[in-house]
């Protein structure tokens, strides 16, 4: 191939990578214009929470009983027979079947190790969970529940019931949205622009503290004095995420 042939395609080929470059250059300029073109809302995002501390109107407790005795069904009949009686003392209190629930049942070998493994005897429970929005009667639930035979008395949980939650939840919600929409005038007025919508919002609910009282798990005997059970406070909060439009 000639001088001559050979400068012309290098001629060609300076000019095909050229526009190559030009066009590659255009089409990033153009997507770096769209990335920040007029018609793309400016939005600011604010959070808003808004909380009460309320007095829980619900407690949770366990109450059970353990035997043991030197065959399976002797302890069967022994903790049934006590268990009766104390759900009977529950019901003579104003409890309901609906807030007494069997939580736990078993029965199980008593081991001695002494030398080797042989078995001493059985061991029977039977645990039921009370829920109730009775409070003024918590104090009697465990005297008498002990009084009765009860020897496993769990913890205590106080909550706050989805019905005086929903109570709370309009207030709550208004007192989050302008509790952001506070925050975002201001921070809006530190920017030199104005809130001229929203965009999206949306609602989180706190997860709510279960308040926690420890009961010996023991045997109790019967008591001079109630039980006194104070339930406290707990908290119910409402957080809102909002984006507002600016101009």
């Amino acid at each position: 191939m000639s001088q001559g042939n050979n400068n012309n395609m290098t001629y060609y080929i300076v000019i095909a990578l050229t526009v190559v470059l030009v066009l590659m250059a255009a089409t990033i300029y153009a997507n770096s214009q769209t990335g920040y073109s007029t018609d793309t809302p400016n939005t600011i995002q604010m959070n808003g929470k808004a909380e009460k501390m309320i007095v829980p109107d619900t407690a949770q407790l366990s109450i059970g009983v353990v035997i043991e005795a030197p065959t399976s069904n002797e302890a069967t009949q022994q903790n049934a027979a006590i268990m009766s009686v104390v759900l009977d003392e529950l019901k003579a209190l104003g409890l309901e079947d609906r807030e007494i629930q069997t939580s736990y049942v078993s029965v199980y070998p008593v081991y001695n190790y002494d030398g080797k493994r042989t078995i001493e005897g059985y061991s029977a429970s039977n645990s039921v969970q009370v829920t109730t929005t009775k409070m003024d009667i918590l104090g009697d639930i465990i005297d008498r529940s002990a009084a009765s035979g009860a020897n496993q008395i769990g913890g205590i949980y106080f909550t706050v019931s989805d019905e005086k939650q929903k109570e709370l939840r309009e207030e709550l919600i208004n007192e989050a949205v302008a509790d952001a929409s506070s925050k975002a005038e201001m921070l809006a007025s530190s920017l030199g622009v104005s809130i001229v919508g929203v965009q999206t919002s949306s609602i989180s609910d706190s997860t709510q503290p279960r308040i926690y009282y420890d009961m010996m798990e023991a045997p109790m005997e019967e008591a001079a004095m109630d039980t006194p059970v104070e339930p406290g406070e707990s908290s119910v909060s409402i957080s809102v995420y909002v984006t507002y439009l600016i101009g």
